[in-house]
């Protein structure tokens, strides 16, 4: 897998790193970031993991004064005892160095950093395979993509192995949750995550989320927290100018990967509705990896019209999103009630196509388009 090229991230910390000395790479657990951290040219590479990497970083000044590479990765950086202190050296005694720091989570997710490095860091958030990328790992059916998931291990994997998932959750438990989180309640926390799972792309309401896995209230809006800074979910909250018939507070959740929804669902096999759901869940995954960070939103009104994604531009704007499979299953009529509360934006139905075409249905004026043409697109001036 270390020859694999993804330009796209490659690109993603370049532009990081043209902002800030230290760029924070986060992602889930075996999404690829030490991979990706390898395939880059003139590094030096620490595993913090490792006693050695403790000790030779003892002396921040004395190691960064030796290194020969423009590069340093720090995988893992928040075991060393005082990664904030180490970061903050390099960036401030070393401006010319590049850092790239990994972690599973968002850098404030552990009491280490007494630091934030506010001004010196930035973050790129590391999704699983896009598929823009699967060509590169040598896989031609976009439904493996969507059942067995973008992990590049459960990806590549020749038989789609179900405990692989199984095995994942309790790693990032007890890795993840418990080193940093001190989480005790490990049943009902992963059976909060896998019925997020389950349920993922729907409406979130926590009280009855409690109710399902036997947690308080408080309980699950700390979880869900937790779930958040780990990237394992994505909380979408509802776009609205304070109609009274549109949705304003109840959020959708989704889960971070396809393969992993699959598999909360029983799914061995997926039928054209299945693919439809898991499409939507690609497209998310793709708008989250884009270079410059959009505010996401979906929109539904008291009708239960919906709109799959909003994209909040400035001046009143906005981008509507569909996702469809299949373009012929592609209902107008929640794009159009969501342009009677919104008039101004350009409007996408994403297929897996790769063509792109404006097409006219009824009073609508929309962009059939595939994934890659739709980032090009977001990426112009409305």
């Amino acid at each position: 897998m270390s020859e694999i090229s993804r330009p796209h991230w490659h690109s993603r910390l370049e532009r990081a790193w043209q902002k800030a000395p230290i760029v924070w790479l986060s992602g889930v657990r075996r999404v690829g970031k030490t991979t990706l951290a390898r395939s880059l040219s003139g590094i030096t590479y620490l595993n913090c993991d490792l006693p050695s990497t403790a000790e030779r970083m003892e002396d921040p000044e004395r190691f960064y004064r030796s290194l020969s590479h423009p590069v340093l990765v720090l995988d893992e950086v928040h075991q060393l005892p005082d990664p904030s202190r180490v970061l903050k050296i390099a960036a401030d005694e070393f401006p010319r160095l590049k850092v790239l720091a990994t972690g599973s989570s968002t850098l404030a997710a552990t009491q280490k950093f007494r630091d934030t490095l506010t001004g010196r860091k930035r973050q790129v958030h590391l999704v699983p395979v896009l598929a823009a990328e699967l060509a590169a790992f040598g896989i031609v059916d976009l439904e493996r993509r969507l059942l067995h998931g973008g992990l590049p291990g459960a990806l590549l994997a020749e038989e789609r192995d179900l405990e692989f998932y199984s095995e994942w959750l309790d790693s990032f438990f007890a890795r993840d949750i418990q080193e940093l989180f001190r989480v005790e309640k490990r049943t009902p926390f992963l059976l909060l995550v896998e019925t997020l799972l389950r349920q993922s792309g729907g409406l979130a309401e926590v009280t009855g989320l409690g109710r399902a896995v036997s947690l308080s209230r408080p309980t699950v809006m700390t979880y869900l927290d937790i779930l958040q800074t780990t990237h394992a979910i994505t909380v979408l909250r509802p776009f609205h100018d304070g109609g009274r018939q549109e949705l304003l507070h109840q959020p959708k959740i989704y889960g971070f990967d396809t393969g992993f929804v699959a598999w909360s669902r029983g799914w061995n096999e997926l039928r054209t509705e299945d693919c439809g759901l898991l499409w939507e869940h690609l497209v998310l995954e793709t708008l989250l990896a884009a270079a410059e960070p959009m505010k996401l939103h979906f929109w539904r009104d008291k009708q239960q019209h919906e709109v799959d994604f909003v994209v909040a531009r400035s001046r009143g704007q906005c981008d509507a999103i569909e996702c469809k499979w299949s373009a012929r299953a592609f209902d107008s009529r929640g794009l159009r009630a969501f342009r009677d509360a919104h008039p101004k934006g350009r409007n996408f139905l994403v297929t897996p196509s790769n063509t792109a075409q404006v097409r006219q249905v009824g009073d609508l004026e929309i962009v059939f388009t595939g994934l890659e043409e739709l980032m090009l697109c977001l990426r112009q001036p409305t």
